[in-house]
């Protein structure tokens, strides 16, 4: 911030470009960092991370938690974390505070900056008891398995479960939803289904299949078993894929392009932005490319059983609803 000390009297009035700068968006959590012997930062957990500037007053007690532990050869140490939410992330406690912002469900997905993100998470051996270097754990591999301690996986991301409990959420398969996830009370993840980080569910969802990064899906719509949409991690693709409300992504289905409210691809059909379509339109068929279809609502994707041609087909009815049973 700048010295305020040797303004005058008329420097309290706002230059041009004081009043046209926009205001950081600013986020803060007080946490416990996992610490190797070496001074590399494993994670970071924020029990209760927010928007807005640290308040030291304000946060939870957790010197209890602070010390060493010998099994995984790690520091624990308290830490203070404040970023801007729309700048590049700096630090791994920076990361792990973005995405617990998102698993809380304190920001949306594709509304913070995640630039620098994999640069910034080191690979770690998540274990039953926390993350760990994995050159300790292979030095010590014989000495951990007397003592009860298993790795679930070797990856950069943890999975949620390990750092909260989403509200009124169902998941099948822990090790499928990732940190970073947001998933909407109402949500159920089946044993098969797997949520990405900066992705997830806008509302009561049922998903089945797979949710890459970058997607969101909307309030009362079903991803089908086996069922994949395109993300932005993979192959250079930069169009966020969003599946609208009420709508399904039926069994063993893709898409690469936006599917609108109250739409449906059926089972087994894979459609791509480049994938022609017959487009059954009120005034007459036409064959396009399904990216001129993207996000259109009351759409029906289906391959003709006859011809093998991919239409495109408006439905007149209400989307699809899910077994109230499941999802309350």
């Amino acid at each position: 911030m700048g010295n305020m000390a040797e303004r005058t009297e008329d420097s309290s009035t706002p230059t041009a470009s004081e009043e046209t700068a926009p205001s950081p968006r600013i986020a803060s959590g007080t946490g416990i960092a996992t610490i190797a012997p070496d001074g590399t930062v494993l994670d970071a957990w924020f029990p209760a991370p927010h928007l807005g500037a640290a308040n030291p007053s304000g946060t939870p007690d957790l010197e209890s938690f602070a010390g060493t532990d010998a099994v995984r050869n790690v520091t624990l140490q308290p830490v203070t974390v404040e970023i801007d939410l729309d700048a590049p992330i700096e630090s791994t406690a920076d990361a792990y505070l973005r995405l617990q912002l998102l698993s809380h469900l304190v920001v949306q997905p594709n509304t913070i900056s995640l630039e620098g993100i994999f640069a910034h998470l080191p690979i770690n051996a998540w274990t039953n008891r926390g993350p760990m270097d994995p050159s300790t754990y292979r030095a010590r591999l014989f000495t951990l398995r007397s003592q009860g301690v298993t790795v679930h996986s070797i990856d950069k991301f943890p999975r949620l479960v390990d750092y909260l409990l989403p509200d009124r959420v169902r998941i099948g398969d822990a090790n499928r939803v990732r940190l970073g996830a947001y998933l909407s009370p109402g949500t159920t993840v089946m044993h098969e289904g797997f949520v990405n980080f900066n992705a997830g569910t806008l509302g009561t969802s049922m998903v089945e299949g797979r949710i890459s990064q970058g997607v969101v899906v909307g309030d009362g719509s079903d991803i089908g078993g086996g069922a994949s949409i395109m993300g932005t991690l993979s192959g250079g693709g930069k169009e966020r894929v969003r599946i609208g409300e009420h709508a399904l992504l039926g069994a063993n289905a893709g898409i690469g392009i936006s599917l609108g409210d109250n739409s449906v691809v059926e089972a087994g059909l894979y459609v791509t932005a480049g994938t022609k379509v017959t487009y059954r339109a009120p005034e007459g068929a036409k064959v396009i490319k399904a990216r001129e279809l993207s996000g259109t609502p009351h759409i029906l994707f289906r391959r003709n059983s006859t011809t093998g041609v991919i239409e495109a087909v408006p439905r007149a009815k209400q989307g699809i609803a899910l077994n109230p049973d499941l999802h309350h």
